[in-house]
């Protein structure tokens, strides 16, 4: 397991990031934010805000795959997103399959009536937890 503590999860895409916060003690998260992206490219300068402001102890990033596994155009996003991120914060950055988070994600908020603005950020929060789960096995 990894250390203890606060954790954001980030679902990183071409136009928008998704971040969740969640702690090791219950294994749960909660979607907090989309942040516009350009071409993938987030406004680091809220990323880092978020950062200094909940002080993780890592960072997780959902890396999307094809159905078959193999890499995409998103997943090579997702990758630089991570080493940039690993870079400005200096932060253990873990990456995991995020193979239908954005399905699950959907899925949960129309139980819930919720909006899809919030779609991304939502999908954080499966991606953080399910990482929280695969580190308690």
């Amino acid at each position: 397991m990894s250390a203890d503590g606060t954790y954001l999860g980030f679902d990183a895409g071409e136009k928008r990031l998704g971040v969740a916060v969640g702690q090791t003690v219950t294994g749960r998260a909660r979607a907090l934010m989309v942040i516009p992206c350009r071409a993938g490219i987030p406004d680091w300068a809220r990323v880092d805000a978020l950062v200094d402001e909940w002080r993780p102890v890592g960072l997780v990033v959902g890396m999307p795959r094809h159905a078959d596994g193999s890499a995409s155009a998103s997943t090579r996003l997702a990758t630089r997103f991570a080493g940039e991120l690993a870079r400005r914060s200096g932060l253990g950055v873990y990456r995991i399959d995020e193979h239908l988070s954005s399905h699950a994600a959907a899925e949960s908020l129309r139980e819930r009536g919720a909006t899809a603005d919030v779609l991304d950020a939502e999908a954080a929060r499966i991606i953080l937890e399910t990482w929280f789960g695969e580190q308690l096995t």
